[in-house]
């Protein structure tokens, strides 16, 4: 089971970090990533991290401005978001997966999900 939090109203270019705790299961063989959201949009790729937090992959819009990281005693993978713009607004989810070892963007990857947060950036 997969938990995200953190979500929340904040204006453009502050920062927010979401968590998102797993149980029930062996996190650390997980690849984690993280999805966003709109009702305008399909879900998409933000950031994933392989099982040992090692390489990391994100996608072009957030690239220097949001890191993901992990913590595999604590079974929870972070993202920490900097310099948010309202282009950022989203439902926020978290997943992942035993099935691969490198961070893949690809939502059909991912097994598992979260029930999503909502980060909401005023302009």
């Amino acid at each position: 089971q997969l938990q995200a939090s953190g979500g929340g109203l904040v204006q453009a270019g502050s920062s927010l970090r979401l968590s998102c705790s797993v149980s029930g299961g062996t996190f650390n063989i997980y690849t984690m990533a993280w999805f966003r959201q709109t009702p305008e949009k399909a879900r998409e790729f933000v950031a994933a991290i392989s099982r040992n937090g090692g390489p990391t992959k994100y996608a072009d819009s957030v690239k220097g401005r949001f890191t993901i990281s992990r913590d595999n005693a604590k079974n929870t993978v972070y993202i920490q978001m900097n310099s948010l713009e309202p282009e950022d607004a989203a439902v926020y989810y978290c997943a992942g997966t035993p099935h691969t070892t490198v961070p893949t963007t690809s939502r059909w990857e991912y097994v598992f999900w979260g029930q999503g947060t909502l980060v909401t950036v005023s302009s």
